[in-house]
């Protein structure tokens, strides 16, 4: 607290009073001119991540590690099987609720004023919309969809990325998670969503069922949405994100057993790091042919929307 009013050019002595309810004063070592702040210090991060940031990012590193220490961005997905943006604007204003279309996706709604209301508005509680970061939603959007799709999203957590999918069309999505718990919600919000989301307890047997399409939202250090969770990137170590690694390494193998000839397999994070994001695909392709990369987006820390990264696999 001391580092961050000086920061903001306040007097900690001010504040430090020891009247009414303001802390004690300081002692005078805390009164002593503060250190020389070290790159760890500026970059408001553990130091040994300052290179894991420079080697995916470059000359943009520091600038998204400041924007980590930025306040997030409510968004919303708008719900376009039921209606258009305009539409879903005018509906969350009856609940006092402002927002502004935003252009990282054509169904983003970045809330201005009124974001403590959403969870009770009509808006939310009719499927209308969700909230659901831009960058997933645009990295959603940008899935290329066949006819009537079978799709499978191995790592489906609470489901946003499937309700997104299920929403574009008549796919039929298939949602499985090793930790089934994290699942409890999807029937209701694909029942409030009006779409059809097949929840799967356990896979099937690998070369008895094949997908059209395969999301791996897998594990990750979540490096692109810290300014949501602070605590996260003091909390990673090394050796966390080596065992992220190795997890993201199997689940990939594990997703590629279910994708059809000719299917997509989509592998995503919500990292910034080269070696969660390239490096695995890198080690994906090399260990085995029959794949092909048909692109990659990597989407910066936004005003809209989280970092996020997507890369798209084509099974020969």
């Amino acid at each position: 607290m001391i580092g961050a009013l000086r920061a903001d050019l306040i007097d900690p002595e001010m504040m430090f009073t020891g009247q009414g309810h303001a802390p004690q004063p300081l002692t005078p070592s805390e009164l002593q001119s503060p250190h020389t702040p070290s790159e760890a210090d500026a970059w408001d991060m553990p130091d040994w991540l300052i290179e894991q940031f420079r080697a995916a990012l470059g000359d943009n590193a520091e600038v998204a590690a400041q924007a980590l220490r930025q306040r997030a961005p409510v968004m919303l997905r708008v719900n376009r099987r039921k209606l258009a943006r305009t539409a879903a604007m005018a509906v969350l204003a009856e609940d006092n609720i402002s927002s502004d279309p935003h252009p990282i996706a054509d169904t983003a709604l970045i809330v201005i004023e009124g974001a403590r209301r959403i969870a009770r508005s009509r808006a939310y509680r009719d499927g209308l919309v969700e909230l659901q970061d831009g960058s997933s939603q645009a990295a959603m959007a940008g899935v290329e969809l066949p006819a009537a799709p079978r799709i499978l999203d191995f790592c489906a957590g609470g489901g946003g990325k499937s309700l997104a999918l299920a929403a574009r069309g008549d796919a039929r999505i298939y949602a499985h998670d090793v930790d089934a718990a994290r699942m409890k919600d999807i029937p209701e919000r694909a029942a409030r969503a009006d779409v059809d989301i097949t929840v799967l307890k356990a896979l099937p047997p690998t070369g008895t069922d094949h997908f059209d399409i395969v999301l791996c939202d897998v594990p990750c250090s979540g490096s692109g949405t810290w300014r949501r969770t602070p605590e996260a990137k003091w909390r990673l170590t090394p050796e966390r994100l080596a065992d992220l690694l190795r997890s993201q390494s199997q689940i990939i193998d594990a997703a590629a057993e279910y994708v059809s000839a000719g299917g997509q397999l989509i592998y995503a994070t919500c990292s910034v790091l080269a070696v969660e994001n390239e490096d695995q695909i890198d080690a994906f392709l090399a260990a085995g042919p029959g794949w092909v990369l048909r692109k990659t987006h990597r989407f910066d820390i936004s005003d809209g929307g989280d970092g996020f990264f997507v890369a798209h696999l084509g099974r020969a």
